[in-house]
């Protein structure tokens, strides 16, 4: 048994910009679950929130077992300073300390794209290979980085973070047709503009389309709409460059997606066949598919983040 488990149970949560999901997880059985709007703009509702979990479903368990989280957002390992763009309550706050002193236990932060690939490898589809990337296509583009079960960040929580840093050059001169909008990050060309769902609903109205969700486009893509087919084209174009360069930097047997395009096989098997075309060495098998976990990742991946050596800090 370790410091993060008691009699097996982890304590969990999956906290993005719209809910915050907690459980206890024993293996991938996930118990107890709630799922709570997130208080984006108060402090003392979003400690709330953990501290009346904590004292329902949670009171029977060890006073020192900790809560790991899976967070929408980079958490950086040296300080427990968090950035989390979309839940302004927590952005640049010590959240690790913060929360630790205000629940009276120890607190386990990784990012839940992370939490998402280590799910995946270690009890989901990838589980058995020893190099794992988990790619996340659900509001914005993300990613985690497993080797031999271990997850690979750095000190300031950055790994596998394929979707930031410019692709699309600003240096194009003025009127170029090229979709180029700024990021959340700070920079301007980012994958993470251009991909997953609000990426998509971006390319469809700069194509000259009428605003429509991702879950509206790919529909109209799959009925044969010309709009559409042009909107996805250009899509899985731009995602498929960048991530055939990170299959030709590290080799995988398969790539775990996950996401709410996932849900969209037709999608994943084109970007799929346009990855494996952009590669050096083209594998005559398929490497993207959908996620087996779905939305249980980030539940089971805080687990598995909560055991020993699960996280390699390069």
């Amino acid at each position: 048994m370790t410091l993060s488990e008691t009699n097996g149970v982890t304590i969990c949560a999956d906290v993005g910009g719209s809910f915050i999901d907690l459980a206890l997880v024993a293996g991938t059985a996930i118990t107890s679950r709630e799922r709570i709007p997130t208080p984006l703009d108060d402090w003392a509702g979003f400690v709330g929130i953990f501290r009346d979990y904590l004292a329902g479903s949670a009171e029977n368990l060890s006073a020192d077992a900790p809560v790991s989280i899976a967070l929408a957002g980079l958490h950086h390992h040296a300080t427990g300073t968090v950035i989390s763009a979309n839940i302004p309550c927590i952005h640049q706050r010590a959240l690790k300390s913060d929360l630790a002193q205000a629940l009276g236990r120890p607190i386990i932060i990784t990012n839940d794209a992370d939490c998402y690939a280590l799910a995946e490898a270690g009890v989901g589809l990838a589980k058995g290979e020893s190099r794992v990337f988990g790619v996340v296509l659900g509001t914005g583009v993300g990613g985690g980085l497993v080797i031999d079960g271990r997850l690979m960040t750095s000190a300031a929580g950055v790994g596998g973070e394929w979707g930031h840093g410019p692709i699309i050059g600003k240096g194009l001169p003025p009127g170029a047709p090229a979709p180029i909008f700024p990021c959340g990050c700070g920079q301007t060309g980012c994958l993470d503009t251009v991909g997953a769902a609000r990426g998509m609903e971006r390319l469809h109205q700069y194509l000259g389309a009428p605003p429509a969700n991702s879950r509206a486009i790919t529909a109209a893509w799959q009925a044969g709409d010309e709009a559409a087919g042009r909107t996805i084209a250009m899509f899985v174009d731009l995602l498929a460059g960048p991530l055939a360069m990170v299959l030709n930097l590290i080799p995988m047997n398969v790539v775990p997606v996950g996401g709410g395009l996932s849900n969209c096989q037709p999608l994943i098997a084109a970007l799929d066949k346009a990855v494996r075309a952009r590669m050096l060495a083209q594998p005559a098998h398929p490497l993207l598919r959908a996620s087996e976990l779905g939305g249980h990742a980030g539940l089971i991946g805080a687990a598995l983040a909560a055991r020993d050596h699960a996280i390699a800090i390069v």
